[in-house]
């Protein structure tokens, strides 16, 4: 059964797949970053072999308000962002990866920027400077994020941020497909959101290795543009609902 969302709650998102070392230094930090507001922080632990599922047995037991969904075998990240979006109590979901990479103090930079932005918007996108991703990595990552704007107009520079918050009603009315998660500005504005950005300092990976290949996540890309793009061109235009009495 899927949560009713809570007013004025955020439900803070960590997709992670064997990242125990790098989640034992972001969940404090998400804590901290989000103190004295009302909020939870929701593990999907994609498959993990690592000590992840006693990590965050130890911040539960100490009261901290973490949760653990688990995936019984690897699904990818897409699938675990939808399944913390889907377990989320939040008004706005918070998502953050789990390799460290993200820093959790731009978690409520973020949230702000949504909510003063107003409901005409949907996400707010983190767009990373300074990348600290190895040369191959970064030029990939600029040409894919080229060729998407250039095809899906989608008003972001950098859509693999994993930092964004996202209003989720919106979510719950967006199509889910591998690689879905790349393309959350896209889908918002073909549901008739906007988008607002927030600039983010990208820092190194702290522990562990990356679970995603560079040609691997490119290729797959490609079907994926085309998809979203077939998507878009299937909505001309939403129309303005309302019930007569």
């Amino acid at each position: 059964m899927i949560p009713a969302s809570e007013p004025g709650f955020v439900s803070v998102v960590i997709p992670a797949k064997d990242e125990a070392d790098n989640l034992a230094v972001i969940v404090p930090e998400i804590l901290t970053a989000m103190a004295g507001r009302a909020f939870e922080v929701i593990v999907v632990d994609d498959g993990s072999t690592d000590g992840t599922g006693s990590l965050i047995a130890r911040y539960k037991a100490e009261g901290k308000p973490v949760r653990h969904i688990r995936h019984e075998l690897p699904c990818g990240q897409s699938a675990a962002v939808r399944s913390g979006m889907m377990a989320a109590r939040g008004e706005i979901v918070a998502t953050i990866d789990g390799d460290g990479q993200n820093d959790p103090a731009y978690i409520p930079q973020l949230v702000d920027a949504l909510v003063s932005a107003g409901p005409a918007f949907g996400i707010a996108a983190g767009q990373r400077l300074k990348r600290t991703d190895g040369f191959a990595k970064k030029y990939a990552s600029k040409f894919a994020n080229g060729l998407r704007g250039a095809i899906l107009k989608d008003k972001t520079r950098d859509t693999g941020c994993g930092l964004k918050a996202v209003r989720r009603d919106l979510f719950l009315k967006l199509p889910f497909f591998h690689g879905w998660h790349r393309y959350l500005p896209a889908l918002a504005l073909r549901e008739g959101f906007d988008v607002t950005h927030v600039d983010v300092v990208d820092r190194s990976r702290m522990h562990g290795k990356s679970n995603y290949g560079i040609f691997d996540r490119g290729l797959q890309g490609i079907l994926d543009l085309y998809g979203v793009w077939w998507l878009k061109r299937r909505i001309k235009r939403l129309p303005t609902v309302s019930e007569i009495d």
